[in-house]
């Protein structure tokens, strides 16, 4: 799953793909924002570390799939 973490002051926009549900990942975000720090993983095993007080916003969707050709 595709999470995007816009953090304030930031010019661009962090993308993590995870694996996970939306509830679970929404979760994480819920317990972050109240005061503690949001931690991911994504799929090749790199840890990502955010502030809960710096972020901006959240948004969660699938990742999108390389497809060639017209559909």
């Amino acid at each position: 799953m595709e999470v995007k973490i816009g953090i304030q002051n930031a010019a661009r926009e962090l993308v993590v793909d995870v694996t996970g549900t939306q509830e679970e990942i929404t979760a994480k975000v819920t317990e972050a924002v109240q005061g503690g720090t949001l931690t991911l993983s994504d799929v090749r095993g790199r840890l990502v570390l955010v502030p809960g007080e710096k972020i901006a916003y959240v948004e969660l969707g699938h990742a999108s799939t390389g497809t060639v050709g017209f559909r």
